[in-house]
């Protein structure tokens, strides 16, 4: 039986390309005034054609099939179209609708600060304070924004100051991850730029404002989007003025003064005069309108956020401390740089280099706290470590499954620990100790390697004793035995309850699905999150099958659990695997339950597990079953 798979929109399509066929036919057979009589034999008149409401999937299958059985008889068929899940994207925020049905522009902010500051520990280690101070202000931001546009407000209150922050934290802490983990999750614009690219208005570099039209950019030109994104500058302890400095600082003060607007209120053209297709664009609206155009952004609603190491800060904090006198013959001297600068203020911001004005536009302050090797090492063995995840899909690209133990990641972390740059080194590390691998065994047919210890100490010579395949087998169990302790692990950490769309689904989370989701975290590379979303729509693509049999035969079927799960095993592998198992007991069951309800009128069944295996025998002993109970 030959099967037909299309969407109502190709359909429609052929339909107008028949439509323009013949039309071209009767223009040629048909005299003037033929048309008008054609068009009032139609069965529906043009006019109330449009008003005809827009079918169901289930009456389009329907039409469809009637009309293919006509044409064809019993030899073609119309399934529904099967989708497969891809990788999970980073989850857009909503909008949500206002009394006239359209949409507001205001983001459906329903994140917590709790709920945010778990998400960010999810991902970054250490850095308590400085999540907790993010999670906060950023959530009580865009809670604020709702809450004034569900009263009805405008603007922000006359002297309203944002939450905009400052981060201060030596290199490699995590300050940009953080931000760049924050903007994806809540899906709002987010563009990044450095400080020591920018110049004070009007003069030769860039202008602070293009990062307001980068955002534009990346919301897709959508402005009402883009006035509620982020905008972070890094390296900000670059444009603190410099002391004994005379004339203009354009490069230095000159870019605080111009970021005062931004970042309280102002609006934002975004035409600019370098802009040669935003002017060829305004002549052709001025030469057909006869009136100027002029787009514009307002900043009121985008949160700033900047960020530094601020050297030399330290110093100014414990001068200031020290002519205070701190305790009773304290030593003040006493303590590291980062117990310093915990201890910041605005007024030891403004010794440092930056203007009253500037300072007071960034209320909040946030410091980062320097990583250790036991924090190092802590980065590399979380399954989410961009750093891991990222040399993974390295040596993926290539089919070779890259694992890593712990006694090898321990001395990456402490050769990046001596290089003081934070979690940067941990990248240059690993490089230095995989790239001959990386090199040699994608032209060989090796297609698993595990980093231990004796490779990061000394990569040449490893390389060549793996080789020369001596003691492949023994580095086999070796790499089973790290797979079976990571899919182990993944299954353990795998509660009810922490997948709340399974719960608003009422799908169950049983073994047979954990080691599904660990079976895709770590052959595919995904997230638990990910996995889980994936095994959910497969679920859900099991169940839309007992939908689509009962609106072609008018039969219920309804799978058991145990049934769902042999078919989600069927598919681990290979997801078209469940498309096709789900056609091939269709076809099946359909021809043997028509029968049945033919024989007894019965019109729902229970699909259990051994028809997945067997659906011919699991038929004939209904219809067996069916015909003795008859005599």
């Amino acid at each position: 039986m030959g099967c037909v798979k299309f969407s109502y929109m190709e359909k429609k399509a052929e339909d107008a390309q028949a439509s323009d066929s013949q039309d071209k036919n009767k223009d040629q057979s048909q005299g003037p005034g033929q048309d008008d009589a054609a068009g009032e034999s139609s069965g529906v008149p043009e006019a109330d054609s449009d008003k005809l409401p827009f079918p169901s999937r289930e009456n389009l299958e329907k039409e469809i099939s009637d009309y293919l059985t006509r044409k064809y008889g019993g030899k073609v068929k119309v399934v529904s179209q099967m989708v497969f899940p891809g990788q999970v994207r980073p989850q857009k925020q909503d909008y949500k609708e206002d009394s006239s049905g359209s949409k507001s522009s205001v983001p459906s902010f329903d994140i917590m600060p709790e709920e945010l500051e778990a998400y960010l520990d999810e991902y970054v280690v250490k850095q308590q304070t400085a999540k907790a101070i993010l999670a906060t202000k950023v959530c009580t931001h865009f809670k604020k924004i709702a809450y004034l546009d569900k009263k009805g407000c405008d603007r922000l209150p006359v002297g309203n100051i944002k939450n905009n922050i400052i981060l201060i934290g030596p290199t490699g802490v995590g300050k940009t991850y953080l931000v760049k983990l924050i903007a994806a999750k809540l899906g709002v614009p987010f563009v990044k730029g450095d400080a020591t690219k920018f110049s004070e208005t009007g003069y030769v570099g860039g202008d602070v404002e293009d990062l307001v039209r980068d955002l534009v950019r990346e919301a897709d030109g959508d402005i009402e989007k883009a006035q509620y994104g982020i905008i972070y500058i890094d390296e900000i302890d670059k444009i603190a003025s410099m002391q004994g400095l005379k004339g203009p600082d354009v490069s230095r003060a000159g870019v605080q003064r111009a970021l005062l607007k931004p970042l309280e209120e102002t609006e934002v053209d975004l035409k600019t005069p370098q802009d040669p297709i935003s002017q060829i664009e305004a002549i052709e609206h001025f030469r057909k309108t006869g009136m100027r155009m002029c787009k514009t952004i307002n900043t009121r609603h985008i949160l700033f956020i900047v960020s530094g190491a601020f050297s030399g800060l330290a110093d100014i904090v414990r001068k200031r401390l020290s002519s205070q006198g701190i305790g009773f013959g304290a030593d003040v001297d006493a303590g590291s740089d980062m117990d310093w600068l915990r201890q910041v203020k605005p007024q030891d911001l403004v010794e440092f280099g930056f203007e009253n004005e500037f300072i007071g536009r960034l209320p909040v302050i946030a410091v980062l706290d320097e990583l250790t090797e036991q924090d190092l090492f802590e980065i590399l063995m979380n399954p989410r470590s961009p750093v891991i995840v990222s040399k993974k899909q390295d040596f993926r690209a290539y089919g070779i499954d890259l694992k890593f133990e712990a006694d090898a990641l321990r001395l990456i972390a402490h050769k990046a620990c001596q290089e003081k740059t934070g979690a940067r080194a941990l990248v240059s590390v690993m490089e230095r100790a995989l790239l001959p691998f990386e090199k040699v065994i994608p032209s060989t047919d090796i297609d698993y390697l595990v980093l231990t210890r004796e490779m990061v100490q000394d990569p040449e010579r490893e390389l060549a004793r793996l080789i020369a395949d001596g003691g492949a087998a023994m580095r086999r169990r070796h790499y089973e035995a790290i797979l079976e302790q990571e899919r182990q692990e993944i299954i353990a950490s795998l509660e009810p309850g922490m997948f709340p769309q399974w719960q608003e689904d009422g799908v169950e989370l049983n073994d047979v699905r954990r080691k599904l989701i660990a079976h895709l975290c770590i052959k595919e590379d995904l997230s638990v999150n990910e996995a889980a979303a994936n095994v959910l729509f497969w679920i859900q693509q099991i169940r839309s099958y007992e939908a689509s049999f009962y609106n072609r035969c008018k039969i219920k079927i309804t799978f058991e659990e145990r049934a769902v799960d042999r078919i989600l095993d069927a598919c681990r592998f290979d997801p078209s695997t469940l498309y096709m198992l789900n056609e091939r007991l269709s076809s099946i069951l359909e021809y043997g339950l028509s029968l049945i309800r033919e024989k007894t009128g019965q019109d729902s069944f229970t699909v259990p597990a051994e028809a997945v295996d067997n659906p011919e025998l699991f038929i004939n002993r209904l219809i067996r079953v069916c015909y003795e109970s008859a005599k």
